[in-house]
């Protein structure tokens, strides 16, 4: 199992960004996705897309992203748009994902990571901090959560 940015195999673009807009779509375009991803994949630069593979096969993908909550911009940068394909799943690439993010983030000189689920208890277990609820639009209430580097 590799994980790498999504720069060094983009013809898995059209699968992620497929992903993300089923697992995170609801009322948003598979357009908007496409455009994340499409724009995610410049060296050195946020947003960045990584990708977990097995061979050429797909597994998981995770973003380090400039801004995940709209209401919170004053909070970056971001670990956002986790996923893992569910012949994946309970195997610790989730973990795996979160850990490559994160590394990456300290190379480029951050000091801490958010992100913002609707569920609670799933990141604890990687030890981010809970730090509140946030306002996702249009009117959800999401945790928020902080990861020092």
């Amino acid at each position: 199992m590799k994980i790498q940015p999504l720069y060094a195999a983009p013809h898995h673009a059209e699968q992620v960004t497929d992903w993300l807009w089923q697992a995170f779509g609801d009322s948003l375009p598979r357009d908007f996705f496409a455009s994340i991803i499409t724009h995610s994949q410049i060296p050195g630069a946020l947003p960045l897309t990584f990708i977990a593979t097995d061979g050429e096969r797909l597994l998981g993908t995770a973003g380090l992203w400039r801004c995940d909550l709209i209401s919170r911009q004053d909070l970056w940068p971001w670990f956002a748009a986790l996923y893992v394909a569910k012949e994946a799943r309970g195997q610790g690439l989730a973990g795996r994902l979160q850990h490559y993010a994160m590394d990456q983030a300290r190379g480029m000189g951050f000091k801490q990571l958010h992100l913002y689920s609707a569920c609670r208890d799933f990141y604890e277990r990687y030890g981010w901090e809970h730090i509140g609820e946030g306002l996702d639009y249009p009117d959800t209430l999401v945790n928020l959560y902080r990861y020092a580097l």
